[in-house]
């Protein structure tokens, strides 16, 4: 029978407002690769993201070019080389992996070379970049959370980060400036934030502009997201990172997720799994690459005003891995 591909796009809104530092947005668009073979039907989840330059329309249009492809029998292999790294590699690499479970019942664990059943993931929450005392209120309404992720961007850096410290005076905190940390205020804050216990700095720079950490000694481990997509960046980021956090939006899905996490670790980085704002399908595959990550962001639907159904189960920070009707 002739596999068949169809392509949806949807909408969720999000919890309130989701701010970062280049801007807020109120709901996740994402895009849906469907795969049907028979009876089986896998899917993958993706976000198109504009600082990459795509949008949702170019995603859908690009896993829409793949139709013939699918039908004649594409493989994950073969996707590697027909589509770059990006979120339209990462929906069909995703759907491939959940096909092929649902058509051998061989669950994409052990595909993913995994030696056990994946086990529960703690994941980090995010707050997101407001002024210091809605922050430090969000942190008081979330401080039952062991480990807290801190949006912030130029500016109010260290009043921030007290105020948050004093609404969750016990959770491990990560910052994330996304590019938009300001070198100085940052030099100057490194002793008090590593005095409020912050474990993880991530991409404070610009992407590019990676070299003006080189020797800086700071304080806290510095983390690279927007300046490492794959495996092929990880070279030229030693020495300036500690932390690489993969995403399979940035990967181009599971398949190169996989080979980048191993090839990271053996060059010596610690690795945190994240995501984007998306529902439990997206964050479903990436609970296999996530076993034992030094940090995994997975909090998307948490974000969400509604999830899809069936979702992740979650319990408090704990994630747990995805049911087969879900994913895998």
């Amino acid at each position: 029978m002739t596999r068949t591909l169809s392509v949806r796009r949807e909408t969720f809104p999000i919890r309130g407002s989701f701010r970062i530092s280049r801007g807020a947005k109120t709901e996740a668009e994402v895009v849906v690769a469907e795969l049907r073979d028979g009876s089986a039907v896998g899917r993958g989840e993706c976000v198109p993201y504009a600082r990459y330059g795509e949008t949702v329309a170019e995603v859908a249009a690009a896993i829409e070019e793949m139709r013939a492809r699918i039908a004649d029998g594409l493989g994950r292999a073969e996707l590697q080389t027909l589509l770059p790294p990006g979120a339209a590699r990462n929906a069909l690499d995703c759907a491939l992996w959940d096909l092929d479970a649902k058509l051998t019942a061989v669950p994409a664990w052990r595909g993913a070379g995994l030696s056990a059943p994946p086990r529960p993931v703690e994941t980090l929450f995010t707050i997101g970049l407001d002024g210091p005392a809605a922050m430090g209120a969000a942190a008081l309404a979330a401080n039952r959370r062991p480990l807290l992720k801190i949006k912030l961007g130029r500016g109010g850096v260290l009043e921030r980060m007290l105020a948050v410290r004093a609404g969750a005076p016990s959770s491990r905190l990560v910052i994330d400036f996304n590019e938009g940390a300001g070198l100085d205020e940052l030099l100057a804050a490194g002793p008090d934030l590593a005095a409020m216990r912050v474990e993880l700095i991530e991409q404070p720079l610009p992407a590019g502009e990676d070299g003006r950490l080189a020797g800086l000694g700071f304080p806290v481990p510095l983390g690279a997201d927007e300046s490492v997509h794959t495996g092929a960046d990880l070279e030229r980021l030693r020495g300036l990172y500690d932390v690489v956090n993969i995403k399979l939006d940035k990967t181009g899905g599971l398949t190169e997720a996989l080979a980048m996490k191993a090839r990271a670790e053996r060059a010596g980085f610690a690795v945190m799994v994240g995501c984007m704002v998306a529902t439990s399908l997206a964050m479903a595959p990436a609970v296999l690459l996530a076993q034992g990550a030094r940090f995994v962001d997975l909090d998307g639907p948490l974000l969400l005003a509604r999830d899809r159904a069936p979702g992740l189960r979650y319990e408090g920070a704990v994630l747990y891995p995805p049911e087969p009707e879900l994913w895998g």
